[in-house]
């Protein structure tokens, strides 16, 4: 088998074998391609490859400028991509196991406000088409924290609206069960029950809970124009997008004292450090209230 080929086994193991998402399979291709292209112009083969052609592919990624965070990613796609190619016997060691990721320090996702966000849903003009939908939208993102391919997958039959919880289909197919805020389920009970009755849902949607105007489910992109739209008008200039009411929902929950663990299962995330990242922001959201209102907590002339 060729390179090409190699790689085409490469995506097909990481959908069967670590049930991936299209969106991560698709960027680790991405990654791998640009190593194929790499290797072609230097006329090596995989089994030939070593530890000294990768270091050279990752010096020409940071000479064409390319960012810590995606070097780091292409290098983990690398390492992922000779690991598979060692159980498959293409390579009979790893020259790809001794590469160092570069230092990319952890960046702060930002958040709005509590009252930003209750800006943001007042800035919805509940007399217009769909309004009823953008709002529910709005709900559930701040009401659950769930991730915006996860809102758009929602299902009918995911709703358990008496015990106000939602069944979460996250990364690689994983299930969750998510607590809904009060007023997320209301405005979901309301949508579902009046305005979603009027678009009549397309075969095979009729279980999905977000539709767009023609019955369909609503895509990831309308969501983010309906999010990037309410804070528009509400005059809101923050770069915002529905994983910003994601990262939001969490840090209110951490200021407010909830459960590092609890915060974790609702969130999906599989590693508690990766939630950790919510106790920085919260340490910095208690630094700014001590500056803002200690009478001694900042220099004075």
């Amino acid at each position: 088998m060729n390179l090409r080929s190699w790689i085409r086994g490469f995506t097909d193991h990481l959908r069967l074998e670590r049930s991936l998402s299209e969106n991560s399979v698709a960027a680790y291709a991405s990654d791998i391609e640009k190593l194929a292209k790499f290797l072609s112009g230097k006329n090596k083969k995989l089994s030939e490859t070593d530890q000294q052609d990768l270091n050279e592919f990752i010096h020409n990624l940071h000479s064409a400028g390319l960012g810590e965070r995606s070097q780091a990613r292409i290098i983990s796609g690398v390492r992922a991509f000779f690991r598979y190619l060692l159980i498959e016997g293409v390579v009979d060691s790893d020259p790809a196991s001794m590469l160092d990721l570069p230092k990319t320090g952890k960046k702060l996702p930002g958040v709005l406000t509590i009252a930003e966000v209750e800006s943001v849903i007042a800035a919805i003009d509940m007399s217009a088409p769909l309004a009823q939908r953008n709002r529910a939208i709005i709900e559930t993102l701040y009401g659950c924290g769930i991730r915006v391919s996860e809102l758009t997958g929602l299902k009918i039959s995911d709703l358990n609206t008496a015990e106000e919880f939602i069944r979460v289909s996250g990364k690689g197919m994983k299930q969750r069960l998510v607590p809904v805020g009060s007023e997320a389920m209301k405005h979901l009970r309301y949508y579902i029950g009046n305005s979603r009755m009027q678009t009549p849902p397309v075969k095979g949607f009729e279980d999905i809970v977000f539709l767009n105007r023609r019955g369909r489910a609503i895509s990831r992109v309308m969501v983010f124009n309906i999010v990037k739209k309410a804070c528009n008008d509400a005059g809101i200039s923050k770069k915002v997008s529905p994983h910003t009411l994601r990262h939001s929902f969490a840090t209110h929950l951490v200021e407010g004292g909830a459960d590092l663990r609890a915060v974790q299962d609702m969130l999906g995330h599989e590693s508690i450090t990766t939630t950790e990242i919510y106790t920085h922001l919260s340490r910095e959201y208690l630094r700014e209230n001590l500056v803002s209102f200690h009478p001694r907590a900042s220099k004075r002339n």
